[in-house]
């Protein structure tokens, strides 16, 4: 039988319960074998394992609704980043959404059934990452799929310069304060010119501030002569050129500094606080997020 797509093989189905139903309690499966499934001459036995395959194999529409009723229900009605998963636990993709409960309904939407693809009909499981920022998502997104290479996802690459249009004087070492999903906090998004890329999450009342102005201080120094840090953060994909395009575009009015004007960690410390006191910088809507 020639090669056919997923909506033809789910009308094959359908064509078979119809025949099914009207043959009552006793199929002739060599004649649906021959004349539904274009397989002809089959031996009785083969020719009713080849159309218990074509019902039970390709139909997976209960299933999968119910699966999705139930991750549906559970989602929070929140903007984040998602991660698909069939029953093994592989991940199938992962995306990102203003409202995670109606971006996945979405998904498991009944309309889509028919062109869904083969592996998304495998869905049985999803979790999540709520976020406070547009950056914050993107940045988790192309984490996850670097890290997890989900089979569905088209663009699994690493994000280049070379294929952005970042103005040469915006790639540098970057401080972006973005608000946080935690309301009396934020998150210290540091991005470097070698692709190098950290989130910190901290208190806008500045009681950690001092811990983290020094990680912060650390990872721009690993870029330098500082193996030893450097070789901490080998294992996370070099995401900086996200954060420089991302400046660019809809973040152009984002609150950041630059980590080479103070001239030591208690000096952007202070500026830190002064920036983290400013009720303007936490204002960011993610509308268009997708």
């Amino acid at each position: 039988m020639a090669s056919i797509g997923p909506q033809q093989r789910h009308m094959l189905r359908d064509k078979l319960a119809v025949r099914l139903k009207e043959m009552g309690d006793a199929p002739d499966h060599q004649r649906l074998a021959a004349e539904v499934l274009g397989i002809r001459n089959a031996p009785p036995e083969l020719a009713r394992r080849l159309v218990a395959q074509a019902l039970v194999v390709e139909d997976r529409r209960e299933v999968w609704r119910r699966d999705g009723e139930r991750i549906c229900a559970q989602a929070p009605a929140s903007p984040g980043v998602y991660v698909l998963r069939d029953r093994a636990g592989r991940a199938l993709y992962v995306g990102k959404a203003v409202h995670l409960r109606r971006r996945l309904r979405a998904h498991f939407a009944e309309r889509r059934w028919r062109a869904l693809k083969p592996d998304m009909s495998r869905v049985a499981d999803a979790e999540w990452i709520v976020v406070g920022s547009e950056l914050e998502a993107l940045l988790r997104e192309a984490s996850l799929i670097s890290e997890l290479q989900p089979i569905v996802n088209v663009q699994i690459g690493l994000p280049e310069l070379g294929t952005r249009r970042v103005p040469r004087a915006l790639v540098r070492d970057v401080i972006v304060v973005v608000p946080s999903v935690e309301e009396d906090s934020a998150e210290l998004v540091a991005a470097r010119v070698d692709g190098g890329w950290l989130i910190q999450r901290t208190r806008r009342n500045g009681a950690d501030l001092c811990v983290h102005t020094n990680r912060l201080m650390r990872f721009f120094r690993a870029k330098g002569t500082d193996a030893r840090v450097k070789r901490a953060d080998e294992h996370i994909p070099p995401l900086a050129p996200i954060v420089f395009s991302w400046l660019v575009a809809r973040g152009a009015d984002a609150t950041r500094l630059d980590p080479h004007d103070t001239a030591s960690a208690r000096q952007l410390q202070s500026r830190l606080a002064a920036v983290l006191r400013d009720e303007r910088l936490f204002l960011e809507r993610m509308e268009q997020l997708c």
